[in-house]
């Protein structure tokens, strides 16, 4: 059964489930034709009794012969037989009698001789102790037959139908199941050149529908989960591209011509930034790619947001004052969570606000401690962020500033897509908003575990 198709497999379920049920349909009406039978037959038997008993009133008469005569002779399939009390046969109507009958009261059948017999045992007088018995035999062979044709005929019934259930059942379970051969031809063709591909979701039965929506939401997502990793394997090339350009002309450069020990030194100086730079690119690619796959695990500590909040702000103070802009906070909360995830966070929110903000312009970071909850808001005054922006700045490399400068040292795109990771590490969510001539990173937290 296990190499059988799906379509066999049904077609073949269908043909057990007719032919059982024709079997036991066939069955049924069997032993009612048969019941039937005997019920016309005790009919008979009975109506004759009463006739015999009349003609027999006088068994000494010899009217009583000319009457059991002319009453036998009315059924030629009935026979009698008059049996004494003591056992001795005084009468049979045939001399092809069986020698043996049934003695008990009631209605019996016998086979003799390929003859088939309902016999029916009666007192002549039911008032008399000690009275004659009659023994009537009906001949039932005809009807045996019958049973026997109609018995034979539900076996065929049986059989063709099954057949035919067995061969419509193929037909009808082969067409039900197209849809599942058009999810196999569309499944077959699935690379990553047709991930585009899609289920007709309209014309799929209502069984298979869901999985027609399951399925195409599945391509939906390698879709996207290819495109994203295409877009970033070309960001990283495109990141990595000029700073080892850079080094490789510098080097190259360098060494055309013999130069003073100093010239050296700015060289390596000079190379060693663009080297650090690039080795932090790396560290946050792998640190993102530990969060795409789950393996990002803070530690849970209690934490006085304010006053994380207060050492951020102090620290970037002298950035924040060269740029004349105003850092301050509003509101208190506590939670469990990994200090250097968040503050890296933080910080990452805190630098982004710093370089899109105007000068005496303003941050604020409010905490707002809700009932299921944190809600932290970094706010920058400044120009805003177009409403179609606003999804892809959490994207990798992604830079909101059209004039994006290749292979830039300061800012790869990577501190937005980071700080979404630790937030989602966290159980929490952040998204952005602006309007009004306001930028908000909104972030919601639980408080703990």
């Amino acid at each position: 059964m296990q190499r059988l198709s799906l379509s066999s497999r049904l077609a073949l379920l269908f043909a057990a489930c007719t032919a059982v049920v024709s079997l036991f349909a066939g069955v049924l009406f069997s032993r009612a034709s048969e019941a039937h039978f005997i019920e016309l037959d005790q009919q008979l038997l009975d109506g004759k009794l009463i006739g015999l008993r009349r003609a027999l009133h006088d068994i000494q008469s010899r009217d009583s012969e000319v009457k059991l005569a002319d009453e036998l002779s009315r059924q030629a399939d009935l026979s009698l037989r008059i049996t004494g009390s003591d056992g001795q046969r005084w009468y049979d109507s045939s001399a092809n009698l069986p020698d043996r009958l049934p003695q008990k009261p009631g209605l019996s059948t016998i086979n003799n001789d390929g003859a088939d017999y309902r016999v029916l045992n009666a007192p002549l007088f039911t008032d008399k102790p000690g009275s004659p018995q009659l023994t009537l035999l009906l001949d039932i062979t005809h009807h045996q037959h019958f049973l026997q044709r109609m018995q034979h005929l539900i076996w065929l019934t049986v059989g063709l139908s099954a057949l035919a259930t067995a061969l419509l059942g193929a037909w009808a379970a082969r067409s039900g199941l197209r849809p599942l051969r058009r999810m196999s031809a569309v499944a077959s063709g699935v690379s990553a050149q047709s991930l585009n591909a899609r289920l007709p979701e309209e014309n799929m039965p209502p069984e298979l529908a869901e999985m027609a929506h399951h399925f195409n939401a599945m391509l939906g997502r390698l879709d996207d989960s290819f495109q994203r990793l295409s877009a970033f394997s070309a960001d990283i090339a495109h990141e990595l591209r000029t700073p080892l350009s850079n080094l490789l002309t510098h080097t190259q450069v360098t060494l055309t011509r013999p130069r003073p020990i100093e010239d050296y030194r700015e060289a390596l100086h000079s190379n060693l930034e663009e080297l650090q730079w690039m080795a932090q690119l790396v560290n946050d690619m792998l640190y993102l790619a530990k969060a795409d796959h789950g393996l990002l695990m803070p530690s849970r500590e209690p934490l006085e947001l304010a006053e994380e909040v207060d050492v951020l702000l102090e620290f970037f103070a002298p950035l924040a004052e060269d740029a004349r802009v105003t850092l301050s906070r509003e509101g208190f909360g506590r939670m469990e969570g990994d200090r250097s995830m968040l503050r890296r966070a933080l910080s990452n929110l805190l630098d982004n606000a710093l370089r899109f903000t105007s000068a005496d312009g303003e941050i604020l970071i409010r905490i707002v401690d809700q009932p299921k909850g944190l809600r932290l808001t970094v706010e920058n005054s400044g120009d805003g962020i177009s409403e179609e922006l606003l999804p892809r700045l959490f994207d990798r490399f992604y830079r909101a500033d059209p004039a994006r400068h290749e292979g830039s040292s300061e800012h790869a795109g990577l501190g937005l897509a980071i700080t979404r990771s630790i937030i989602r590490a966290h159980g929490g969510q952040i998204r952005c908003e602006s309007d009004q001539g306001w930028t908000r990173f909104v972030i919601e937290l639980p408080k703990g575990s």
